[in-house]
């Protein structure tokens, strides 16, 4: 069996780095063995282009790749005009700093339903999504938009609308998080391979076979109440069983990159513990 490697490591720098800055932050994702670092511009993107330069260079450097998680401040079904300009100035923001910086996949949280249909949200997503990726791809901005899976039912973005808007916005791909998936329902299912296996069989389907090889996702152990996603936790005292998630991604021949959002001061431990917990499956799968 042929498989392409997953790339693992941190959402935010490890807390186990020596330093805050992201160029330190990639030589320690090195030193720890892992392959992938999400910069965490969740508060807003403030960093010069010269430094972005050097995280570019910092990164090829230690072959690490880079994603950037976008400020937490984005809405697509934001309310008020003056709240969807800044809306968009945030995502706009992060795609052309992370382009510079070297990464090429930019992780926002799509929004809320605001107690409107579904079906009239996921239009306006569309549109604005379309609008957006129409901006970047005319200022030669190559990133692709990453909505991601939402833990809690009252927000915008299940698994099924982020890949509908995958499929008719180019420039757009899921990231996919487990522990929200998880979550959402509030109810303590999709926890089994058979639920993980129908997730990815439904990301190639839409998607293709590049679907699941350029599969972009988070990863945690994670709290819910019946409303959905409480907190994140550390994988030892959560419910999720990843290991059935390791073992889906391997026998579906995934590959990409994903990220660890675990507290502190789990973080750089639960990521080593999901790669080694892959990697030997897919040791054991090679053999067979």
């Amino acid at each position: 069996m042929n498989h392409s490697r997953l790339r693992f490591g941190t959402v935010g720098s490890p807390q186990t780095s020596p330093g805050n800055d992201t160029i330190t932050a990639i030589a320690h994702i090195r030193q720890l063995g892992l392959d992938h670092l999400e910069i965490a511009w969740v508060r807003s993107v403030r960093v010069s282009d010269e430094t972005c330069a050097q995280i570019k260079a910092a990164a090829e450097q230690h072959d690490v790749t880079l994603s950037v998680h976008a400020p937490y401040y984005i809405n697509l079904n934001s309310q008020t005009s003056e709240l969807m300009a800044k809306s968009d100035a945030r995502l706009l923001a992060a795609a052309r700093k992370g382009c510079m910086a070297g990464a090429r996949d930019i992780v926002f949280h799509p929004g809320s339903y605001h107690n409107q249909p579904a079906e009239q949200v996921y239009e306006r997503a569309k549109e604005k999504l379309l609008e957006l990726t129409e901006i970047l791809r005319e200022e030669g901005t190559h990133v692709i938009l990453r909505p991601e899976t939402m833990g809690k039912s009252a927000m915008f973005g299940n698994l099924e609308e982020l890949l509908a808007l995958s499929q008719e916005v180019p420039g757009v791909l899921p990231c996919i998080d487990w522990a929200h998936l998880h979550a959402r329902q509030g109810d303590g299912t999709f926890n089994s391979y058979e639920e993980f296996a129908a997730a990815l069989e439904k990301v190639r389907a839409a998607l293709g076979d590049e679907g699941l090889q350029r599969l972009h996702c988070h990863l945690s152990g994670i709290a819910y109440t019946a409303k959905g996603e409480k907190e994140h936790l550390p994988l030892n005292e959560a419910d999720l069983r990843y290991q059935d998630l390791m073992q889906a991604f391997v026998y579906f021949e995934v590959s990409g990159t994903c990220g660890v959002e675990a507290p502190s001061p789990f973080h750089t431990a639960d990521a080593l513990t999901l790669q080694a917990t892959y990697r030997r499956l897919l040791e054991k799968a090679e053999q067979e």
